[in-house]
């Protein structure tokens, strides 16, 4: 019989993380699992570890690869090798709650066969030594929702559709049968995959379980990142998929127009804010926003256009504001001037009213 869950583990340089990773799985009441762990090549001893750990018990498979940079090739892999009903994506340097898999369990088995269960998370700022609770879903969310609804209930009360993939228990037949995968080597994959399986969800079914204890530590990718253009290339990357998604399944019928409406608000917010808000026309040199730039244009402005028919007037004139900038190189110093001297000061002035 195939196992209940699927846990599955991007694994690189967490030698010091990687034994209480995996004992907290180990340690857990329900044993209906499979644990595949995913080693890129590391400076440490993850894999030794991990092949100790395999050892020891057969419901751990690993299988290794390259160093790409993020945690997408290892969850592509493990989507495809994993053989459970449900799958959990869990981080090499984080753990699971004591007994939060039976409760999962019970959970989804009380309204079974959703697409996606959205949990909360329990984060450690190692740095700071603070505690917080994380949760997507307002308490007096509906009990099931549609994609399309959760899309907008969280647009409504996040502004971004795209919780990280941690927070949600996929079901591994939705995320096969709609080829969901993370773009190999993305760092922020979270923001193009999220929002894509939230909308092809047919069913979403909050849980409010705390069971993922997220830990927040001086030198993950994140913490480490350096300057403000570090993540630049793969929020353009990500923009480039997520317009080119919209333009199609925004085709199909019965597609709910509210839904460009929020993805503009959120997608457009991202790309002005990335490339033309004040601290990123002083922190990144002008040359990398336009090569940046670039990758999301890179089969022309047509997928933009098409978003930015859902927007409100203001963005479409901003829109057009970043394609000049795009067209004309020379001339960008007076699209920088729109966006600085303009566009968020009067986003700023109106808010405050």
């Amino acid at each position: 019989m195939k196992p209940f869950f699927s846990i599955i583990i991007p694994c690189c340089d967490v030698e010091p993380y990687i034994r209480e990773c995996l004992d907290s799985i180990l340690g857990q009441s329900f044993q209906d699992w499979e644990c595949l762990a995913g080693v890129e090549t590391s400076k440490d001893k993850t894999e030794e570890i991990i092949r100790e750990y395999a050892g020891r018990d057969s419901r751990i498979r690993f299988f290794t690869g390259p160093r790409s940079g993020s945690c997408s090739a290892t969850r592509n892999t493990g989507t495809e090798m994993a053989t459970g009903e449900y799958i959990i994506f869990l981080d090499g340097d984080d753990t699971i709650a004591p007994e939060s898999l039976d409760r999962l369990f019970r959970r989804i088995s009380a309204r079974p066969g959703a697409d996606l269960y959205p949990c909360r998370i329990l984060a450690h700022n190692e740095m700071t030594g603070g505690d917080e609770t994380r949760d997507n879903y307002p308490d007096n969310a509906p009990e099931e929702l549609t994609g399309p609804e959760a899309t907008l209930l969280l647009e409504r009360v996040k502004l971004n559709p795209s919780p990280m993939l941690q927070f949600t228990i996929f079901r591994r037949e939705f995320l096969m049968e709609h080829e969901l995968r993370c773009i190999y080597g993305l760092r922020h994959q979270d923001s193009e995959f999220s929002p894509r399986a939230l909308f092809l969800a047919k069913r979403v079914v909050p849980l409010h379980e705390p069971y993922y204890l997220y830990r927040i530590r001086e030198n993950s990718v994140q913490t480490k990142a350096k300057g403000k253009g570090y993540f630049l290339k793969d929020f353009a990357i990500g923009l480039h998929s997520l317009f080119a998604f919209h333009t199609r399944v925004s085709r199909q019928p019965g597609f709910d127009r509210r839904v460009a409406e929020a993805w503009a608000r959120a997608w457009c917010t991202t790309l002005f804010i990335k490339w033309f808000s004040r601290d990123f026309v002083r922190g990144v040199p002008r040359k990398e926003r336009l090569e940046t730039l670039k990758i999301i244009f890179a089969d022309g402005f047509a997928d933009f256009d098409e978003l930015l028919k859902a927007a409100t007037g203001p963005r479409k004139l901003a829109g057009w504001w970043v394609k000049f900038f795009v067209r004309h190189p020379s001339l960008g110093g007076l699209s920088e001037l729109f966006f600085v001297g303009g566009y968020f000061p009067l986003l700023k002035l109106k808010k405050g009213k």
